[in-house]
């Protein structure tokens, strides 16, 4: 008898045990069972359920390749940490600021295109001012000699990419018969424009100046078919992986805040919005000054539904999107901060603005090396950083690797002046090649906190310039270049910007704000060099150009 008891018990628990189970399965296959969802859901009542999220399916698994970096910040390299999760910061340096006027109020439907009335008042009478810029000496420096020391890749060895393989007939049905070489593989100029971007990286640039390439990238960034959408994991504010048909890469950062909302002021900098348009500008800032450290970017506006939600196969990702009671397509995703029903990113109805920045070559292809900053800040609410108690800090990091030699320290001094230009307070490391060593530029990513607040100039963003009063001739020259009323910063970032998809990126107060700031630094660098000399000031990197030499000596004459 109690054998029969004791089977039965063992049966019964093998067949709960197998109900579970079956459940289990039933509950992770039900999307795919389910494929008969409609596209866009924005067209539906406020009535009608939002069940029918469930009913779009997961797309089918998407073959990813290995050259590109899952990552474009420092918080995703091995070396690297987040540091914004710490509560955080010293006081700031308060400087007294004169009110703009307040920005004129923009609609849904019908902006005022602040940059194009700017570049079409202000414009010379003979073509641009970017391209007059441009033909400037100082903007035709050439390199050295490039060695395959010197660049990041070598095309013959380095880079192979075959979209056969991956099975992308799409791409293979652009191919051109003269695109093949002798041996029947494809040339360099057939590949895709994100693997030219990568090939054309050295020892001194990310790109070249006038690169048709990376208007090419720009462009493919805009159009180009997201096929694959996922979170980026391990940042503070959301970020997505966006993927597309020529399997090319970049970082999206959404819309958070409008062009005429400033950061609160009781906002401390480790918790402030990152800004889409920062990036965008950022970008056209950095080759504006001639550095060409930012990689690509370009403002889309993306479909949530189709370009992101019926793409994914990040089910954390997809569970997050909801209807608004304004009957508007919503998302939070998962993140550090802002991740949550009350800070969700909500389209008109479906449509929502945002940065993509093209990844740089994958970390198993091309080394990163992540430094911390010298003049990084405390990331807490009350501690100060040693900087902002010691005024002859600069005279210790002078005396450390990698800024005791070499073209570093001077290579923070443009990063300074690039941050302090955009008002951005977050860098709180950076990175470099490792195959380029010490002699190499620094990464300009993450710019999102940028573009904050036109009527507040942060100056103890300067305080490495002010403590170091060190920087580079040619560096020197283009600030004074970028001062002069034909060539003024201003107008230069708005006929830029206005270029973009998304355009106008910065209003009028953020334009007028680079001038401004602009002003600051060379009068920084103005008492730098009656207290200390311009020789022991102004470092010399333009021996034995004569471009840069006859610019010297026009702008002397000026």
């Amino acid at each position: 008898m109690k054998m029969i008891i004791l089977r039965k018990f063992r049966v019964l628990i093998l067949m709960v045990f197998l109900i579970a189970c079956s459940m289990h399965i039933m509950i992770d296959l039900l999307p795919k069972l389910e494929r008969h969802g409609s596209g866009c859901s924005c067209s539906h009542t406020p009535s009608e359920e939002p069940q029918s999220w469930g009913k779009q399916g997961w797309p089918n698994k998407h073959t990813l390749r290995i050259l590109q970096d899952f990552s474009n910040e420092p918080s995703s390299n091995v070396s690297s940490h987040s540091l914004e999760r710490v509560p955080a910061a010293g006081d700031r340096a308060q400087a007294q600021l004169r009110r703009l006027e307040p920005p004129v109020q923009r609609g849904d439907r019908k902006r005022q295109f602040i940059q194009d009335a700017a570049v079409t008042k202000n414009a010379p009478v003979k073509g641009s001012r970017l391209s007059a810029l441009f033909d400037h000496p100082l903007y035709k420096r050439s390199l050295p000699q490039l060695t395959d020391e010197d660049t990041l890749f070598n095309v013959n060895t380095d880079i192979r990419f075959d979209p056969k393989a991956a099975e992308d007939q799409a791409w293979n049905g652009e191919r051109k018969v003269n695109e093949l070489n002798p041996a029947g593989e494809l040339t360099a100029d057939s590949y895709p424009n994100w693997l030219r971007f990568h090939i054309g990286i050295n020892r001194y640039e990310l790109y070249s100046r006038h690169n048709p390439v990376i208007d090419a990238l720009l462009k493919d960034l805009v159009i180009q078919r997201i096929t694959s959408v996922a979170m980026k994991s391990g940042g503070t504010q959301l970020k997505l992986i966006m993927t597309f048909q020529n399997y090319g890469q970049a970082l999206f950062k959404p819309m958070k805040q409008t062009r005429e909302q400033q950061t609160p002021p009781d906002f401390f900098y480790f918790s402030d919005f990152e800004r889409h348009n920062s990036e965008i500008a950022a970008f056209h800032l950095d080759k504006i000054l001639d550095f060409r450290r930012v990689p690509p970017v370009a403002g889309r506006l993306v479909n949530m539904t189709k370009e992101i939600r019926d793409v994914t196969r990040d089910k954390k990702l997809w569970k997050t999107f909801f209807i608004s009671p304004a009957n508007n397509v919503c998302f939070y995703g998962e993140c550090s901060y802002y991740c949550s029903t009350e800070h969700a990113l909500c389209g008109k109805p479906d449509q929502i603005e945002g940065s993509l920045a093209a990844f740089l070559p994958d970390l198993a292809l091309a080394k990163r090396k992540t430094w911390r900053n010298p003049w990084r800040r405390s990331y807490h609410k009350r501690k100060k950083a040693e900087w902002e108690v010691d005024p002859d800090y600069c005279e210790e990091v002078k005396q450390t690797p990698p800024y005791d030699s070499g073209t570093r320290l001077l290579d923070i001094m443009d990063t300074t002046i690039f941050d302090f230009l955009m008002g951005n307070m977050d860098r709180h490391h950076y990175e470099t090649f490792e195959k380029f060593g010490n002699e190499t530029f620094i990464i300009h990513m993450d710019n999102g906190r940028g573009f904050g607040k036109h009527s507040h100039d942060e100056l103890s963003i300067l305080v490495p310039l002010v403590q170091c009063c060190r920087i580079k001739k040619s560096t020197h020259l283009r600030l004074q270049l970028l001062a002069k009323e034909e060539y003024k910063l201003s107008m230069l970032m708005a006929e830029s910007l206005v270029r973009d998809r998304l355009a106008p990126i910065l209003i009028q107060p953020h334009l007028d704000a680079l001038d401004r700031r602009l002003r600051q630094v060379l009068n920084v660098l103005s008492e730098c060099i009656e207290k200390e000399g311009y020789s022991s000031v102004v470092e010399d990197d333009l021996q034995g150009n004569r471009a840069t030499d006859q610019a010297h000596n026009a702008a002397g004459r000026r």
